[in-house]
């Protein structure tokens, strides 16, 4: 079927609709049962958002961001392998498009999401456009209140933002490094970092990892 969803999209002009639209039809497309198939929605991923984002000159309008959150809540996995991926892998600074995936990573993405972003990263040769996404990453990890999980219930939600959930099930939800991704995170800002001596996104990059990781990190 995907060359047909491939069609189908090409006829609606999903690449180009006007933003407003772009909302409307993610809300629709969350509402949807069965759920997509993770090729469908990495095809839908790839229509809607694509073109928008690596044209990116400004920060996304709010009806863009607001899109690309609500595909995220429920297609996230797909989306990062093909719209995150795409945006680390372009060539030149991409400015608005890093401060986009930063967003997203501290905003949108689920954990597992944000372990996925950070492996994409370390695939690629590093870069000064990539030291913030790693960054952010980082950032969800050291956050004084954890990352409440989507559709988390409304109760628990309230509890948790007051800090009165017991210590084993705010535990359950802690965002931590797997150990490998971790110890290739290191390995690799140690490889690189003759490359970004003056760099200051580089020193505070480090910075966070010795802060976070000090008994880890020999």
């Amino acid at each position: 079927c995907c060359p047909q969803l491939e069609g189908l999209c090409s006829f609606l002009q999903l690449s180009t609709c006007p933003e407003h639209l772009l909302v409307c039809f993610c809300s629709w497309l969350l509402a949807l049962t069965p759920d997509l198939s993770y090729t469908s929605a990495a095809i839908l991923a790839e229509q809607l958002f694509l073109r928008r984002v690596l044209s990116l000159t400004q920060p996304p309008s709010r009806h863009l961001m607001a899109a690309l959150a609500s595909f995220c809540s429920k297609y996230s996995q797909p989306f990062c392998r093909v719209l995150v991926a795409a945006v680390l892998q372009e060539p030149g600074e991409g400015a608005e498009q890093t401060k986009l995936v930063c967003e997203l990573v501290e905003e949108c993405l689920e954990p597992d999401c944000v372990r996925l972003v950070l492996s994409q990263v370390l695939e690629v040769p590093l870069s000064e456009k990539l030291l913030p996404v790693a960054q952010a990453v980082l950032g969800r990890q050291v956050r004084g209140t954890p990352f409440v999980p989507p559709r988390f219930p409304c109760q628990l939600q309230q509890c948790w933002s007051k800090n009165q959930l017991s210590s084993p099930l705010v535990a359950l939800f802690q965002e931590v490094l797997p150990p490998e991704l971790f110890d290739l995170l290191v390995l690799t800002l140690c490889r690189q970092a003759p490359a970004f001596a003056t760099s200051l996104n580089y020193a505070k990059l480090v910075t966070a990892v010795l802060t976070m990781y000090q008994s880890q990190v020999s």
